[in-house]
């Protein structure tokens, strides 16, 4: 693995037309490998001291399974996640509103879910790390006619034939891309999340269980064999202002079941954390020239979706798509994948704004049309709506 005490002075007309990608995140790694598929060089640049991913757990939902499939992961992200089999929607106290069996639900279709550096490690080695280079921090970026010069933080450049801004929420790229546009805004919402080892006796036969409560939306899924993700959503005007995550477990947690507080209890401190929500408007336009964007960079969705890294990964397989039938005319590729993947993106941040309004409200009434939906849709329809299974190839305009 390059560090980035490394000065990069290598001519990279002589190596093919090289790609550059800022942050190694799961869309920056998904872009790496398809990049690379398509006879790109790729130098992938990662702030921190060494690749990871933080956060807990991921819901990978049908498409996202398809995605890693065309990756070349999904066995290895099989063999360390958990396959959902038995769901639940259930009321705060823990009674059933739902039952689904989803393998049934969502035909030969299969959601998993998996802990954050199962996929990041499977992500990670199939990109090879041998592209990432470390302690690099992008600052701005230069285009021209012949290509695109990234700036990095401790005085670096690196010229490339384009660049993608897969750094994350608040973005650099996407700044410089778009300067008028301000800096995220919190969403109104925040979410508690953790990871309780060897908790998966908890769980009481289901795969996974999501409760609704007055103000609060909580899950738990297994996510590997000994494994349990949690999280808990709610307004982020509910959250008291100097709480620490163990507290604030405690405090949410009593809305819930015994089920719920048990794998809360069997949590280590290190391993829950509090995050506020941040969110932005989809762009009419993603980027310019030789430069795009990719992920949350692009389009951050709310984890209500369930979604943001299925999208990451899929506009990663979109990318490297467009750039494969690309001659000269990289602009035009880049345009046509930001094309293709807009209206599905922006359609899916305005789903993850909605559902958090509906599953974190207060209000009794609209909690009662809530509960009488859940009721009345049949759990196969609802479970290929969440699950996004047997939908059709959303990139079959550009193979």
């Amino acid at each position: 693995m390059t560090t980035g005490n490394d000065r990069v002075t290598r001519d990279h007309a002589a190596m093919g037309r090289t790609a550059l990608i800022v942050g190694a995140g799961i869309g920056g790694l998904s872009a790496g490998i398809t990049l690379r598929r398509a006879g790109w060089r790729v130098r992938l640049f990662e702030q921190a001291a060494a690749p990871r991913e933080l956060g807990f757990a991921l819901n990978l939902a049908a498409n996202a399974m398809v995605a890693l499939e065309e990756l070349g992961v999904s066995a290895r992200v099989r063999s360390g996640g958990h396959r959902t089999q038995r769901a639940e929607i259930r009321r705060a106290d823990g009674r059933p509103l739902k039952r689904v069996v989803l393998p049934d639900a969502i035909d030969d279709a299969v959601a998993i879910v998996a802990t954050r550096p199962v996929l990041h490690g499977a992500l990670l080695d199939a990109v090879g790390s041998d592209v990432v280079v470390t302690s690099s921090q992008v600052t701005g970026f230069d285009a021209d006619g012949s290509g695109v010069v990234v700036q990095l933080a401790d005085g670096r450049c690196e010229r490339g034939d384009l660049l993608v801004g897969a750094d994350g929420v608040a973005s650099a790229i996407r700044r410089q891309l778009h300067p008028d546009e301000g800096p995220p805004r919190t969403s109104g919402y925040g979410a508690l999340r953790g990871v309780a080892i060897d908790a998966a006796r908890e769980m009481g036969g289901v795969s996974a269980a999501t409760y609704l409560g007055s103000g609060i939306e909580a899950s738990i899924a297994q996510a590997g064999s000994d494994a349990v993700y949690w999280y808990m959503s709610m307004p982020a005007r509910d959250v008291p202002a100097g709480v620490d995550p163990p507290a604030m477990a405690e405090r949410f947690g009593a809305r819930l079941d015994d089920t719920f507080r048990a794998i809360v209890r069997a949590t280590r401190v290190e391993d829950m954390r509090f995050d506020v929500l941040f969110d932005r408007d989809p762009l009419d336009r993603w980027g310019r020239g030789p430069v795009t964007l990719l992920g949350d960079a692009a389009h951050p969705m709310l984890p209500h979706t369930g979604q943001g890294a299925a999208q990451a990964m899929e506009d990663a397989i979109a990318l490297g798509l467009a750039l494969s039938h690309a001659r000269d005319d990289v602009p035009a590729a880049l345009r046509r994948y930001e094309q293709v993947r807009a209206a599905r993106t922006a359609a899916l941040v305005q789903r993850g704004r909605r559902a958090a309004r509906v599953t974190t409200t207060h209000n009794p009434l609209l909690a009662a049309l809530r509960t009488l939906l859940i009721r009345l849709v049949p759990a196969e329809r609802m479970a290929k709506m969440f699950m996004l299974a047997g939908e059709a190839d959303p990139h079959r305009t550009l193979r």
